[in-house]
């Protein structure tokens, strides 16, 4: 067996260099990688690993977290996946002793070692990964090795709605319909909210959200969203606002949107500081929940999947070889009219 990995070496240049195979301990597993999706903080990444100055980064750096594969070996340790299995890779490991883990959020644990995020020690975009037995998802059958990369940005999307408590009948407002947006609307087409009103700046955005199951899009660069919620809600406002898009103005936005008690869910990582209300917040007596990850999600999220009550890879609207990763990251970036979201296809 022979590793090829691909390397960020500079700011958007990325090279693939022959590699050793990765070190397996007693609890791990070795697998081969068959498709890896290209994150929005994958691309932020690209550009630039410091977040503007906010962390330190050398290079090179090794992107990628939403993965999934064929195992390859076990360790001694691993008792229930086996050589040949497609498995999912939960991308996050924490210290498993913290009082985070203990309490069964180690997606809080201080520790945690996740795949291609700082202080970046390994990344998924390689032909071989080596990962903890214990953060590997056998998939059921019917399943493909991209549902399972996929089963990561969607996990965020079921922990979000499971943060916001989104209910049958409830209304909810996604701002921002990137993959994580989108991932949103999903979970919360599953847990049988009546209404789903989703904003974004891009027109290919909103039609692939009308497709996934929104009732209602709002293209935010023609009019303001939290006007038309209210037009739309007969100036009630939403049971929940997910604040997807990551960028200041979306929390204007959704404070405005958000009905009085109901809450808003920060789901979209925003590096730059933010104004924000809390008068207004304090008025409506809305929660502002976050979102960090996702713990104990990937059973759910595969469940629901295979139930036929979500398909995230439908998001997936480009695949690049591995040797093209350069490309896709590149197109990733600068064609957003025309690319929802890549993924890398190692037997492509």
């Amino acid at each position: 067996m022979k590793n090829q990995t691909a390397f960020l070496t500079a700011p958007k240049k990325i090279e693939i260099d022959d590699t050793k195979m990765p070190a397996m301990g007693i609890g791990d597993v070795l697998i081969e990688v068959k498709q890896v999706g290209i994150c929005g903080s994958d691309l932020g990444f690209f550009v630039d690993p410091t977040s503007g100055g906010r962390r330190e980064a050398a290079y090179p750096i090794v992107l990628g977290h939403e993965c999934a594969g064929v195992v390859i070996e076990t360790g001694k340790a691993v008792q229930d996946i086996r050589p040949g299995d497609l498995v999912a890779v939960e991308p996050g490991v924490p210290c498993g002793h913290c009082e985070y883990c203990r309490s069964g959020r180690y997606n809080l644990c201080p520790d945690v070692d996740f795949l291609a995020a700082p202080p970046f020690r390994k990344g998924a975009l390689q032909r071989y990964i080596a990962h903890p037995g214990d953060f590997v998802h056998k998939l059921p059958e019917g399943m493909t090795a991209l549902d399972g990369a996929m089963l990561e940005p969607f996990s965020i999307g079921v922990h979000a709605i499971k943060r916001s408590r989104v209910m049958l009948g409830d209304t909810v407002v996604i701002t921002g319909a990137g993959c994580i947006g989108l991932m949103c609307l999903m979970a919360c087409k599953a847990a049988g909210a009546a209404r789903i009103i989703v904003s974004d700046i891009y027109d290919n955005r909103l039609k692939m959200a009308k497709e996934l199951g929104a009732t209602d899009v709002v293209n935010s660069s023609r009019m303001p969203v939290e006007k038309e919620v209210l037009r739309m809600t007969d100036g009630r406002g939403a049971d929940h606002v997910l604040e997807a898009a990551g960028v200041p103005a979306a929390m204007d936005a959704a404070l405005a949107a958000v009905k009085r008690g109901g809450n808003i869910a920060v789901v979209g990582l925003n590096h730059t500081p933010t104004p924000f209300d809390f008068y207004e917040a304090a008025r409506k007596e809305c929660d502002l929940i976050h979102v960090w990850r996702y713990a104990n999600i990937y059973p759910i999220a595969m469940k629901t999947v295979i139930a036929g009550k979500a398909d995230p890879k439908s998001v997936v609207t480009s695949m690049f070889r591995f040797e093209e990763v350069q490309t896709a990251f590149e197109d990733s970036l600068n064609k957003k009219q025309e690319i929802m979201k890549a993924a890398i296809a190692f037997d492509k």
